[in-house]
């Protein structure tokens, strides 16, 4: 993979400033392909902010699936979340090395982009009743997002150092909370402005899901006219008959060598399978905290988009801190602490049953959010070797979307076996963050960089 960008490209971002953006990287990319990578995260944060977090989960269990019974609608909506995932899970590994061998990372996430805003515009069709068309728009809308999230990040090891990595990936991920802010932001005023006209839920969230869409394509356009393809394509097979089965051949060969050289990456899979222990918490307070504050706590639409606005502001500034500490003092000491932040929270979400308590326990989950988030993501950057980045970035994103299959189900069938009984299925979050902390301190961050480098 050549990553040096020429140095009239560096030269032509330094003039671009921000308090937020990281310098411009020597040999890696200038400040204004920084900012475009990063404004995917921005463009793209509206969907998981409106959809999976703060307004269709809690319209799908509260009105589209109603008729269910609420323990059955939460069950429905986590297996909707699952079964995406499992998508994503099956796929990732595959489609990243197809990715990395043809050199074309940036086609592949223009298609999950555009499928995304399509699928996503299309839950403006949902209404109560309509169970089977919102989980199947859902499931795609979601998988589109999920593999676009992988493609993206497989750009950040060919626009960073691994010294500034930590902080790179903070940036791209605080601009993503802001970005969530703002979509969040016009959803809450449109959601006040027709409820003060009488209108319902019913009402008004279709035009929210379509406001979500046009978001992220007008933000995204940034990331495409700008942030640059660095890998050169790595020949077919000679003998391989023309057509698309060379390429899935020659990404089933590249997901089939990295296996066979498990021992080589031990740190790397150590730290997967860690992340997805820690992420299957993480991916619950997701898509369930909305029907949590609505559920147990009696909070309205408007309380609900209130707190996931304050919870993004306090994402950013804990992932932009956390993001700076990472390179300072390296990923996993800084992981660690993030993960007793979301002990810390969840442990107070059980034991607290007021909605001051649970104010506390948001801005709490939003600083150890993104945190540790962009952390895991800079991780999986500096322990994958050149050249590669898309293939480990799909085996980052199937971790993470087996995460999202395991928590929210596991919260689903507690939920639906109790009769309802969301404080219990709370505990199986709270152990995940346990489990995940003490496997953490199973990774030796220092051997994995050597071995990515050796690698190379």
């Amino acid at each position: 993979m050549n990553a040096d960008g020429p140095r009239g490209e560096a030269e032509a971002g330094a003039g671009l400033s921000s308090p937020l953006m990281p310098h411009p990287l020597p040999g890696r990319a200038s400040r204004r392909e920084v900012w475009a990578w990063a404004m995917f995260d921005f463009a793209n944060s509206g969907y998981t902010t409106v959809v999976l977090t703060a307004v269709f989960n809690a319209y799908f269990v509260g009105v589209v699936a109603a008729g269910q019974g609420e323990g059955l609608a939460t069950l429905l909506w986590t297996l909707a979340v699952g079964i995406s995932n499992a998508l994503v899970l099956v796929s990732a590994p595959l489609v990243g090395a197809i990715a990395d061998h043809s050199a074309a990372k940036k086609r592949f996430l223009l298609a999950s982009t555009l499928g995304c805003v399509i699928f996503t515009a299309g839950l403006a069709l949902v209404g109560p009743g309509d169970v089977a068309l919102a989980m199947t728009l859902l499931v795609l809308s979601s998988f589109m997002f999920a593999s676009g999230e992988n493609f993206i990040a497989a750009f950040l090891p060919e626009i960073a150092t691994p010294e500034r990595m930590g902080r790179v990936s903070a940036y791209g991920w605080a601009l993503g909370y802001f970005g969530g802010l703002l979509v969040l932001g016009l959803c809450l005023a449109y959601v006040t402005w027709a409820g003060g006209r009488g209108q319902t839920a019913v009402d008004y969230v279709p035009v929210v899901m379509l406001l979500v869409a046009v978001a992220f394509a007008l933000a995204a356009l940034p990331t495409f006219l700008v942030l640059r393809e660095r890998a050169l394509p790595t020949p077919l097979d000679p003998d391989c008959p023309a057509g698309w089965r060379c390429w899935i051949r020659a990404g089933w060969g590249r997901v089939a060598d990295t296996l066979r050289h498990v021992r080589r990456f031990t740190d790397l899979f150590r730290f997967l399978v860690t992340l997805t222990v820690y992420h299957a918490g993480i991916q619950t307070v997701v898509v369930l905290a909305a029907v949590y504050a609505q559920q147990v706590l009696g909070f309205g639409t408007n309380e609900v988009l209130v707190m996931i606005l304050v919870v993004n502001a306090t994402a950013a500034l804990g992932a932009l801190a956390f993001g700076r500490m990472q390179d300072l003092m390296g990923s996993i000491p800084t992981l660690a602490l993030t993960l007793v932040i979301w002990i810390l929270a969840m442990g107070l979400a059980y034991l607290g049953g007021t909605k001051t308590a649970f104010w506390v326990v948001a801005n709490l989950v939003g600083l150890a959010m993104g945190a540790s988030q962009s952390a895991g993501r800079a991780l999986v950057g500096r322990f994958s070797p050149a050249g590669r980045s898309a293939e480990f970035f799909g085996l980052w994103g199937l971790a993470v979307k087996l995460a999202a299959i395991v928590g929210p189900v596991s919260y689903g069938l507690i939920s639906y076996g109790t009769g309802g009984d969301h404080r219990l299925a709370l505990l199986s979050t709270l152990a995940f963050f346990i489990v995940g902390l003490a496997l953490l301190l199973t990774v030796n961050e220092q051997r994995g960089l050597r071995a990515a480098r050796e690698a190379e």
